[in-house]
């Protein structure tokens, strides 16, 4: 059996998998966010602080982040090989969105447990 190293989860079973998963978990923050909005109409920088201080809710941010990592790596991996057959050309666009998307996750991480 043939294992592909370059997808996230080794395996299209897998691949999907964590896609429903991750966007679920981003769906969930962006209804819990229009929600918190909605119900905070005078809202400012000091309840931002406040909703962010907030250990689950770095949490929930950080699980976000993750799936939104995972959500990208995997979609450019496929997108790529569907599209870009040269395997040089494909592994640098490759290896700069991944790059972007650490990037990304540990500028994330930061910004919130700086809070």
């Amino acid at each position: 059996m043939v294992k592909i190293a370059s997808t996230f989860g080794r395996s299209g079973t897998h691949d999907f998998i964590l896609l429903r998963a991750a966007a679920v978990v981003m769906a969930a923050y962006t209804i819990f966010l229009v929600v918190w909005l909605v119900c905070n109409p005078g809202f400012g920088y000091n309840e931002w602080i406040t909703l962010y201080s907030h250990l689950s809710m770095k949490i929930f941010t950080l699980l976000t982040l993750t799936g939104l990592l995972i959500h990208g790596w995997i979609g450019i991996w496929q997108v790529l090989t569907d599209y870009v057959k040269k395997s040089l050309l494909r592994g640098v666009i490759q290896y700069i969105v991944v790059l972007a998307l650490l990037v990304y996750w540990f500028t994330g991480l930061f910004v919130l447990w700086g809070i």
